[in-house]
């Protein structure tokens, strides 16, 4: 799960101190699109905070904001429609299924009687009434390529790999370390100075201090607040930071730390498949704030003045659990992805990612499985900046034995947009590639559902899948005879094209002008999904 992680404070810190070919296809009919032309999108209004909150409902022509047109869609296309009921598979973190705002949106075992201590549907889960945990009581992981490290030498290319990975990201964890030491520190003097813990933009005027040390502390903050944006907050986004980087070292890459022994499998043997538990939340509700985030972007109600909106309507979220603060097992993907389409998923997400997968075959297998039974799945493709078409850069998992060729036609990667149309509307931390990222959704500040009853901006490829996830689930809806591989191409190919020329990954030389590519080698289609258009080409297609 590291590197797909929402993204926090690194972006912007780093900017401040400087100066996140396939099997057999779906007959695809002509997309009845509306191709966008610059020349007719009005100049990009301020984005007022309401619409910031559900920006990626919003419509390119009419809001001059790259969403997906959701909201056109349930106006002009779904409107006195009635579709059918969707289970959406969340594998991730936990899912706050107490939460307000996804209330009736959570699925129910049916076959399950709660509490007895029996399995009552024979399914091998016992008390399985929502979901399924596969961690157990385990939070923290190592990262996959700790894994590899601890276990030694034995002379592969996978253990020197990761090694040498290792080595770089420990170094680079340390440098985080340093980086967010010094930004508490100056967030603590700022703090002193206003005499309060919570504080913005225009409160640093009133700061007159004549020492050193707050004068440049006061010179920083105003630069963070100046590039980070509106929904920037010191005293939470610090702590988010502090957070992540010490994780990265106290768990992720410390190799002492044993995360598994709690859970009390062996996860080398993917037969031994009783372990875990019903608590699909997990063991403590705050850990659950990711996959929270993620069911509520495909789920939470719609206009119930909670919160931001569900993209999907007619949906219930089965929660299933596997994946850690680290990075998650083979093991338990491929038997969470199992577990899913055994209990009636016709769409899984999984916002989770990983560059070692020592087991990719398990995972794979059960993509494979899910495709027999005619579940899609939607990828996030990961938040490195990296162009994951070259080897050392692939995402795990993936649905290409070979980098190249797909096994299976049930499986689409989605990259992360932002708000802004333009060369730079494919976000700076989103992975890309012609050949391994299908198609992109918004990505970066999305404002949905996270544990007890609140609510939060998170960006990565983490909340552009289930952005993508939602759409997918409305064609499933109101479509249900098209198959989990004519939904997939619908998502890619009714999207609207990106602009011509695009700046892909992080600019690793902030002073220099970033270089703009064409948007062919972004993704394998150069578009951004758009429910409106999907939902016209679903209708195209399903009266063939």
């Amino acid at each position: 799960m590291n590197s797909i992680k929402p993204i926090y404070m690194s972006a912007f810190a780093l900017m401040v101190l400087a100066g996140c070919g396939a099997t057999k296809q779906a007959s695809i009919t002509t997309p009845p699109v509306v191709e966008i032309a610059p020349a007719i999108i009005k100049k990009n209004a301020p984005v007022s905070e309401n619409d910031l909150k559900r920006w990626s409902h919003l419509d390119l022509v009419k809001d001059t904001i790259p969403g997906m047109s959701v909201d056109k869609a349930y106006a002009e296309l779904l409107k006195n429609k009635n579709g059918v009921k969707v289970i959406v598979g969340i594998v991730d973190s936990g899912v706050d299924i107490e939460h307000e705002d996804l209330q009736g949106k959570i699925w129910t075992n049916t076959k399950e009687i709660p509490g007895n201590g029996i399995d009552d549907d024979n399914n091998g889960f016992i008390d399985d009434v929502h979901g399924w945990n596969f961690l157990g009581d385990a939070v923290n992981e190592n990262l996959e390529l700790t894994r590899i490290v601890k276990k030694g030498d034995d002379g592969s290319a996978q253990y020197k790999n990761a090694l040498a990975m290792y080595n770089e990201k420990y170094e680079k964890a340390l440098e985080d370390k340093q980086q967010v030491d010094f930004l508490l520190e100056v967030h603590s003097t700022v703090k002193k100075a206003l005499n309060k813990d919570n504080y913005k933009l225009e409160d640093l005027s009133a700061i007159t201090s004549t020492d050193p040390k707050v004068t440049r502390s006061k010179m920083i903050m105003t630069q963070i607040f100046t590039n980070a944006g509106a929904t920037f907050n010191p005293e939470v986004d610090f702590e988010e930071y502090r957070e992540q980087v010490y994780d990265q070292l106290n768990f992720n890459l410390n190799k002492e730390f044993d995360g598994r022994k709690i859970v009390g499998d062996n996860p080398e043997d993917i037969k031994d498949t009783r372990y875990g538990n019903n608590n699909v939340i997990g063991p403590v509700k705050e850990k659950a704030l990711h996959g929270t985030h993620v069911a509520g972007i495909v789920a939470q109600l719609r206009h119930n003045n909670l919160g931001g909106d569900g993209v999907a309507n007619n949906v219930e979220i089965m929660a299933v659990r596997a994946v850690p603060d680290g990075d998650e097992y083979d093991k338990d993907i491929a038997l969470a992805i199992r577990y899913a389409v055994d209990n009636g998923a016709k769409v899984i997400n999984g916002s989770f990612g990983k560059s070692f997968s020592p087991h990719k075959q398990w995972v794979y297998d059960a993509i494979k499985y899910a495709a027999k039974k005619d579940v899609l799945i939607v990828h996030a493709a990961g938040n490195d900046g990296y162009n994951i078409d070259i080897e050392k850069n692939i995402n795990y998992p993936n649905d290409s034995e070979d980098n190249i060729k797909e096994f299976a036609d049930n499986l689409i990667t989605i990259g992360a947009i932002n708000k802004v149309y333009g060369e730079k509307v494919i976000a700076g931390f989103s992975n890309f590639g012609k050949i391994n990222v299908d198609v992109f959704a918004p990505g970066e500040e999305i404002y949905a559902t996270v544990p007890n009853n609140k609510y939060k901006y998170l960006q990565g490829t983490s909340m552009a899948a289930p952005n993508a996830a939602g759409v997918a689930a409305l064609i499933r809806s109101y479509y249900p005879k098209l198959t989990a591989p004519q939904v997939k191409h619908i998502l890619m190919n009714s999207g609207v094209l990106l602009p011509a020329m695009v700046i892909l990954g992080e600019n690793p030389n902030p002073e220099e002008k970033p270089v703009a590519v064409s948007s062919t080698e972004s993704s394998k289609t150069g578009r951004m999904v758009n429910a409106y258009n999907a939902l016209l080409m679903a209708e195209k297609m399903s009266k063939k």
